[in-house]
């Protein structure tokens, strides 16, 4: 489920929106926005008021798996504590949820733009997951897939074994090869 905090700071920075600007726009003060985004002062009036500011909706999904944007920002604090195995299984958890929904629920889990993790390949393998797992649904893909952020100018592993082969690409999800990232698809496979 995303947290209210995470969905204020991605609509924000999805219209390249400041906090001050968003604050004007919202008529909210500035302290107020910073407080939610970091999951405070969060009531119900005021997210709806700041996603309101920034040309969103609050809607309602019948699922309780989390999205890309909570996913990454799980992600970005497991890389940031050096811990890329419990990165991994983030990622794998948003390919679980992604998988287990169908339809308009999995194109939800997939549309709010997820902040960066502060590493260009874990970024490009978020995108690169949710635009697989769309392309099943034959769901139209939300644009921040294709943000030339999420692309990598030389493949790349995730580097969470060094003792892992890199797969050849023919053993890659063509969204991972198209990205620069190289992961074997095995490891998305249900266990």
């Amino acid at each position: 489920m995303t947290e209210a905090s995470i969905l204020v700071r991605a609509a924000r920075k999805s219209h390249g929106l400041t906090q001050e600007r968003l604050a004007e726009l919202s008529r909210i003060d500035q302290g107020s926005v910073s407080r939610s985004e970091r999951g405070r002062d969060a009531g119900f009036g005021t997210i709806d008021r700041l996603l309101a500011a920034a040309g969103h909706r609050l809607y309602s999904a019948p699922t309780r798996r989390d999205d890309a944007a909570t996913i990454a920002a799980e992600v970005g604090k497991q890389l940031r504590a050096g811990d890329r195995d419990r990165a991994l299984r983030a990622l794998l958890q948003l390919n679980d949820n992604l998988v287990a929904e169908h339809g308009l629920v999995r194109g939800i889990l997939g549309l709010a733009e997820p902040e960066s993790t502060k590493n260009p390949a874990w970024d490009a393998a978020i995108a690169a997951l949710v635009a697989w797992r769309l392309g099943q649904d034959r769901i139209p893909l939300p644009a921040w897939v294709d943000n030339q952020g999420r692309f990598l100018s030389e493949p790349r592993t995730l580097n969470v074994d060094p003792a892992d082969p890199v797969p050849p690409k023919s053993e890659v999800p063509e969204e991972f090869v198209k990205r620069g990232i190289l992961v074997w698809r095995d490891t998305f496979a249900s266990v």
